[in-house]
């Protein structure tokens, strides 16, 4: 028996891609563990969706390597192909069919028989909350009931790694609430997801692990606690009654610690509201990103009108 271990789901090296003359990937190095939900997270023309269109063979690095489940995504693109599925910024479904028909159609054109097709879509709707809506046109869906569909038309053949590209943008709270739910039990199931999103509530919500990706790197990596511990620990802050901050003491966030930084406020003779307030991914995402808005415009448009070519 082989003793070599089983290589992670997801494993970048060095990548790179311009895109005209702006670089969009600058030596991109990530690992993702097999059945893990990885979040990469990153100001708009940093390099999500270019990072996301390498891994799923949509787009070819100009160096650098990266593998899916053990496989190179450049020397192996149809292998990739059959061990994932990826859902978009847009639901890819077929408004003019039923739930039902879009699920039956993607599983006759998988392979399936039509007695195995019909199955599988009665169960991936059951799975993904839609039997009520299967007999419905897509057109009539809300934008979260889409957006499962779509998810479920990721699963006619069980992939072994799920690339979501932002996949609650424009959804309201409710709707989205509901994907993330469906996005964890998929996960539970041993789907390995890799996820990007606008969303850093969603990223400490479902992430097991996160990437902070800024001018074409990785800039940090680890679990949300993590991340956000290296930009401070909790604070207990006075306010006013406007709102505004009158002044903030440290404290370990343990009852003891908190009774201290009562007593130090206490002394101080100021008045006010007292908050307790913990370190955000708004925090990490600020503290690690730079301010350089016209640098990354630049390279978004570049980005966007190169992959308008693959669309």
């Amino acid at each position: 028996m082989s003793s070599r271990s089983t290589p992670p789901a997801v494993d970048v090296r060095g990548l790179r891609k311009g895109f005209g003359r702006h670089t969009v990937l600058d030596g991109l190095d990530l690992t993702v563990e097999r059945g893990e939900v990885f979040a990469l997270l990153g100001p708009n023309g940093a390099g999500k969706t270019t990072t996301i269109n390498i891994l799923t063979t949509l787009v070819r690095p100009d160096a650098g390597t990266a593998t899916v489940a053990g496989i190179d995504v450049v020397q192996a693109p149809e292998q990739v192909k059959q061990r994932i599925s990826l859902t978009g910024q847009s639901a890819a479904v077929d408004d003019v069919l039923t739930g039902n028909e879009n699920l039956v159609m993607l599983a006759r054109l998988s392979g399936l028989s039509a007695r195995a097709a019909r199955a599988r879509a009665t169960e991936l709707l059951e799975r993904f909350a839609l039997t009520d809506a299967g007999a419905k046109r897509v057109g009539t869906y809300s934008g979260g009931m889409r957006r499962r569909l779509d998810l479920a038309l990721s699963f006619v053949v069980t992939p072994e790694v799920l690339f979501l590209d932002e996949p609650t943008t424009g959804l309201d709270t409710r709707s989205r609430r509901e994907l993330w739910d469906v996005i964890r039990s998929l996960a539970e199931a041993g789907t390995t997801v890799f996820l990007t999103t606008q969303y850093l509530e969603e990223a400490d919500q479902l992430a097991d692990r996160i990437a902070v990706l800024d001018g074409g790197c990785v800039v940090a990596s680890g679990t949300p606690a993590a991340l956000k511990a290296r930009v401070g620990g909790d604070t207990v802050e006075l306010h006013d009654a406007h709102g505004d901050l009158l002044r903030e003491v440290p404290t370990d966030g343990t009852v003891s610690g908190l009774r201290r930084a009562l007593d130090v406020l206490d002394e101080s003779g100021a008045e006010g509201v007292v908050t307790l307030r913990r370190p955000s991914l708004d925090d990490v995402f600020l503290a690690l990103t730079s301010s350089d808005g016209r640098g990354r415009a630049d390279a978004r448009e570049a980005e966007a009108s190169a992959l308008k070519e693959i669309a």
